[in-house]
């Protein structure tokens, strides 16, 4: 890394080694991905409100959740493998405008197609954070605090998708304007974030890795295990938890007859909540005991899930959406981890963004066919089906960890 420039702060060039930077600096780069993350999930509570006033079905608001899967899946495609030639500052500045300008369209949507475009430019914008966010929580880290770095980055991650629709429920349900108020508040954490950017003390990237810039992320050859074992179990995961984001709400004012917004909201934030919590527990655990334990997590989750839609209790869906949290934290710390161990920085943000494309691939594409499915059969079928479903390959996630797992080291 000899005479590489440093874009630091204050403009500072020369080299810099990771522990040279204040820990501070580990934490506030963690931030844009958390400010993000708000923008994500904020609009989750308000699609009851948005129903009524637009008047739309249960299978048309899973399409626009899985629009933001789209616009984060092509994000993907090319932001991990220009934040790693370009720098992780040119792909986070433009995220971050983007988002700001989701968040002046959702506020003034009254059409569906004006909520497509919203969650579809959130969706791009958290592609962008998921792999240069992440990769530059690492590289403002350094080689000594690597497993500071992806427990940091994630659990910005997850806490951030959690606040958005705990502050959306509450201000929806005290304040005036109740699907404008959120994101006026969310437009200012998004600046506060761009300022973060701009002052972060980051290098420039080395030599660029060869290839096209728009193509499927992967990692190098011998990172290839650690990658399947990361998607094993986060992708589940997260399925669950998107399932939970895109339903949670209809399943708490129409199955199980409570139309609060603040619960609507809560529910998510605790569910990310302990997915932030149980990252910390577990982080001195092996990463195949961490990855294990999301995998049975998830599965318990589907138990508590379908046994909720089947007896209308609102506890037991709590404790399914906790225990979804749980499930994808525990793969994604796992996932990232193993990522950060094993991939050279010049790839890292390629590496995260394939973690996602595993992971959010199944989360756009079940949830929506629940949905349909929903219409059709109803909301306890369509659930139960997807529990079923969904257990059965977080199960087999875990029987993948279980087979995989020899020659993987501790965190």
């Amino acid at each position: 890394m000899s005479g590489t420039r440093v874009e630091g702060v204050q403009g500072a060039v020369g080299e810099r080694k990771g522990a040279d930077v204040p820990l501070r600096w580990v934490w506030l780069a963690a931030w844009p991905v958390a400010a993000v993350f708000v923008l994500s999930n904020a609009a989750t509570p308000l699609y009851v409100l948005w129903q009524r006033d637009i008047g739309f079905s249960k299978g048309t608001l899973t399409v626009v959740f899985a629009c933001y899967i789209v616009g984060l899946l092509g994000s993907l495609l090319v932001s991990g493998v220009a934040s790693d030639r370009l720098g992780r500052k040119p792909v986070l500045l433009p995220a971050l405008g983007l988002a700001l300008i989701a968040c002046l369209v959702f506020a003034t949507a009254t059409t569906v197609a004006a909520l497509i475009v919203a969650r579809f430019f959130a969706g791009i914008a958290v592609g962008a954070v998921v792999s240069a966010g992440m990769a530059a929580v690492t590289d403002v880290a350094g080689p000594g605090r690597r497993g500071l770095a992806a427990l940091l980055a994630s659990c910005a991650m997850v806490f951030g998708a959690g606040l958005g629709p705990l502050l959306a429920g509450v201000f929806s349900e005290t304040l005036p304007a109740p699907t404008v108020t959120v994101f006026v508040v969310e437009a200012v954490l998004l600046l506060t974030a761009v300022a973060a950017v701009l002052r972060m003390p980051l290098r420039r990237p080395g030599a660029p890795v060869r290839g096209a810039w728009v193509r499927v992320p992967g990692v190098p050859r011998d990172s290839r295990r650690q990658l399947r074992l990361g998607i094993a179990v986060f992708a589940p995961g997260i399925t669950a938890t998107s399932f939970v984001l895109s339903l949670g709400p209809s399943l708490l004012s129409g199955l199980l007859g409570t139309t609060s917004r603040i619960v609507a909201g809560a529910m998510a934030f605790a569910m990310f909540l302990t997915s932030t919590g149980v990252q910390f527990a577990v982080q001195r655990l092996a990463r195949p005991s961490i990855l294990s334990a999301g995998a049975v997590s998830t599965v318990l989750s589907m138990v508590a899930l379908i046994v909720a839609v089947h007896t209308s209790s609102v506890p037991v869906l709590v404790a399914a959406a906790l225990l979804a949290g749980a499930g994808q934290g525990m793969g994604q710390l796992g996932g990232l981890s193993l990522l950060n161990s094993s991939v050279p920085p010049r790839r890292l943000a390629e590496a995260n963004a394939a973690l996602n494309v595993g992971g959010y691939v199944p989360a756009g594409l079940l949830p929506v066919s629940v949905g349909y499915l929903s219409d059709g059969v109803g909301l306890t079928g369509a659930a139960t089906v997807f529990g079923v479903v969904l257990a059965a390959l977080a199960g087999a996630g875990g029987a993948v960890v279980l087979v995989g797992r020899r020659g993987l080291v501790r965190p």
